[in-house]
């Protein structure tokens, strides 16, 4: 899948929820003050097989994950927070090492002054970054599995900042476009490579500095009882280096509600950055999950 055929996928997918979303929400009226909510989760998953004749390996895992906002209104002020936190392992019985299947750590931050109807002038803040350090696994000459620090916490890390326009019709449905956000990466000079191979910073450097075109959208909807999805879609074009390569960002999460505490979770993500990786990284979690909304 290329760079724009795996864009306009993603955009035809985001489109129709957020065609959906507006066939079903209904505008709310926003209390003035502080309004905070969030939910934690934890997804498990376990395979186990003894004398199974087709094969399988043992093997665990599990995810733990926060979801929470602070959000503040006072007459034609808006200002939205998130913190998305996760991790995640899993341990295999025929391997050496445990694995991360999730590491990360995200905040967002929207202010927006009233324009007119749903659009609000806005100034964006957003930090991303891990948890603990990342691995590339190999074998050696003995065919023993070995792994290789490549990653680690601030390493990368990612600052976007910038003025732009703010559209919310409510909290389930709302995006952002800032046509002149800049862009910082930062990295442990040590994992530096020649010819900016790693995350595009050159080597025997610490940081890079973007400047360019950020977009991003959120629609979260109920499909039907006890099952809902959530999109979030964030888009980068830099001006300064092949303004092409579009870096895409795109979450899907669909809960199906058991009861009030279990539940049964698809998380799919997938990121295109062509100075980290040469096409699309692609993430799928499934199981089952206790939550705690608060």
């Amino acid at each position: 899948m290329n760079n724009c055929k795996g864009t306009k996928i993603l955009l035809l997918l985001f489109i129709l929820n957020t065609t959906l979303s507006f066939t079903q929400e209904k505008k709310e009226k926003s209390k003035e003050g502080w309004s905070k909510k969030g939910n934690i989760s934890f997804l498990f998953n376990q395979s186990a097989f003894s004398d199974w004749v087709a094969g399988g390996q043992n093997n665990i895992a599990g995810n733990i994950g926060i979801n929470y906002e602070f959000n503040y209104v006072k007459g034609n002020t808006t200002w939205n927070n998130k913190i998305i936190a996760s991790y995640g392992l899993t341990k295999s019985k025929n391997t050496d090492f445990e694995k991360k299947t999730d590491d990360r750590f995200e905040f967002n931050s929207v202010v927006g002054i009233k324009a007119q109807n749903y659009w609000y002038y806005s100034v964006f803040v957003n930090f991303k970054t891990q948890f603990t350090k990342g691995y590339v696994y190999g074998k050696d000459i003995n065919n023993t599995e070995v792994r290789t620090e490549y990653t680690n916490v601030m390493s990368p890390g990612y600052l976007s900042f910038g003025p732009g326009m703010l559209w919310e019709k409510n909290s389930n449905l709302k995006f952002n476009i800032t046509p002149a956000t800049g862009k910082l990466v930062f990295v442990n000079k040590d994992f530096t490579l020649p010819n900016g191979a790693y995350f595009g910073v050159e080597e025997g450097e610490s940081t890079r500095f973007e400047f360019g075109l950020n977009a991003s959208g959120y629609t979260k909807l109920n499909i039907m009882e006890n099952v809902s999805i959530e999109n979030i879609l964030n888009l980068y074009a830099n001006y300064l280096e092949n303004v092409q390569n579009v870096d895409i960002d795109y979450t899907m999460n669909i809960v199906m509600k058991i009861n009030k505490y279990l539940s049964t979770t698809f998380i799919f993500q997938t990121i295109y950055d062509d100075n980290a990786f040469k096409g699309f990284q692609i993430r799928e979690v499934f199981g089952l999950g206790i939550n705690y909304n608060f």
